[in-house]
């Protein structure tokens, strides 16, 4: 019984990480959970057991795990459908929740301007590319094509 109470408590500290609780609800949800892991570790039936597969679908109808001011950092950016911190958020939107970054941003109307990736990541990755003098090699590239199409 000891290590049902211990799965219980991961579980409700994995929750909890991510939504604040008060103390009364804290040992209310440790113990309604340890109830349902010793019922299915009876082999017994729960109520109100749901599939846990969620669908992306459902995941992008859900309300924002974070508001729009918070979400944006100068060093991270939260995502508003699983609350996740990382520095851009394109390929996350792809692979964790299959959508894209049009349908991220209509959905929790986020402005074309507000760029989807954490502001010193893209300031590094553009003195990168100032410093491999990429703006230059393309303003020559242009050039050339213009050159080679008038003559």
């Amino acid at each position: 019984m000891s290590k049902l109470l211990e799965m219980a408590a991961e579980i409700v500290k994995a929750h909890v990480s991510k939504t604040s609780v008060n103390k009364e609800e804290l040992l209310l949800e440790i113990g309604e959970v340890h109830n349902v892991l010793a019922k299915l570790y009876k082999g017994e039936e729960t109520e109100g057991t749901v599939e846990t597969t969620e669908t992306p679908a459902t995941e992008m109808e859900a309300p924002p795990v974070i508001g729009l001011k918070k979400a944006f950092k100068k060093d991270k950016v939260t995502c508003m459908i699983c609350g996740k911190e990382m520095k851009t958020l394109a390929r996350h939107l792809k692979s964790a929740h299959d959508t894209t970054p049009k349908e991220y941003r209509q959905k929790f109307d986020i402005p074309k301007t507000q760029p989807l990736a954490a502001k010193n990541y893209s300031e590094s990755r553009r003195q990168m590319a100032i410093a491999r003098g990429l703006g230059d090699n393309l303003a020559k590239a242009r050039a050339s094509k213009a050159k080679s199409k008038q003559g």
